[in-house]
């Protein structure tokens, strides 16, 4: 059995208990904080592992990283931590830029706290940003005609499993306005986008499996600990900085995980 919200976050609290109500023996919420969140709320019986970007204790997933208890566990891959260093990197390309986008899902659960990491690193930057509010497809291209009217240096693509949905069409953008962009994670890059910075999704629903598969075969979850990512992962591609006119710097270069040329 498996659902699809299709990015619609308010579909998701009656998904889950759909799949209550089917008896699952597990529930795998792959779709970062609003998918746990709405799994959470269906049952306190059913297993549940879960990927999400940020603390799930903070959240009321979990009682604690090292023993979760009650029904819950899964991955926090941190990305809705990363926006301050998505745009110290952003900086360090360009190192000009006055002003720089930040798209933003306001109905993500994270969105407050993602903008004051934000705001943070851009008041130590001396920098400004400018605030795009996105939270449907629909929202996309209006926002973007907002570069028109105000331009801005650079765009950082904050971390969301609505915008992870839509890469493809935000790099379409981005490359049409020339607007230099950094996102969460490495699909974007390999897609056609800038830069990235974060972790590999792959490995976390890899070790969604793996929780998965002990828990079946009789594991506790609130006896499994909350796997969190040691390695993030810088990825340039270099194609798309040369159609926009860009040169990497080397020390840019040098930390990178991988260049796509």
């Amino acid at each position: 059995e498996y659902r699809w919200a299709d990015c619609h976050y308010d579909r998701l609290p009656a998904l889950a208990v759909d799949l209550v109500r089917r008896r699952v023996d597990l529930i795998a919420a792959t779709g970062g904080d609003p998918s746990a969140l709405a799994a959470k709320a269906a049952t306190t019986t059913t297993p549940i592992v879960f990927n999400v970007a940020e603390d799930p204790v903070k959240d009321g997933l979990v009682a604690s990283l090292n023993r979760p208890g009650g029904n819950m566990t899964g991955v926090s891959i941190l990305t809705a931590s990363l926006e301050a260093k998505g745009l110290e990197l952003l900086h360090e390309l360009i190192p000009n830029a006055a002003v720089i986008a930040v798209l933003v899902n306001p109905s993500f659960a994270e969105a407050e706290s993602q903008l004051k990491v934000v705001q943070v690193a851009a008041y130590k930057l001396g920098r400004q940003i400018r605030v795009l509010n996105v939270s449907s497809e629909r929202e996309i291209d209006p926002a973007f005609a907002e570069l028109v009217q105000h331009p801005v240096d650079a765009l950082l693509v904050v971390s969301d499993p609505f915008f992870f949905a839509v890469r493809e069409k935000l790099i379409a953008l981005a490359a049409r306005h020339a607007v230099p962009m950094i996102a969460f994670i490495r699909e974007f890059t390999v897609a056609g986008g800038l830069m990235s910075y974060g972790t590999r999704l792959s490995d976390a629903y890899r070790q969604m499996g793996v929780y998965s598969g002990q828990i079946l075969k009789g594991d506790k979850p609130a006896d499994l600990p909350i796997v969190q990512p040691t390695k993030f992962e810088l990825v340039i591609n270099l194609r798309t900085a040369k159609t926009l006119g860009l040169k990497i710097p080397d020390r840019l270069l040098a930390l990178a995980d991988e260049v796509i040329e």
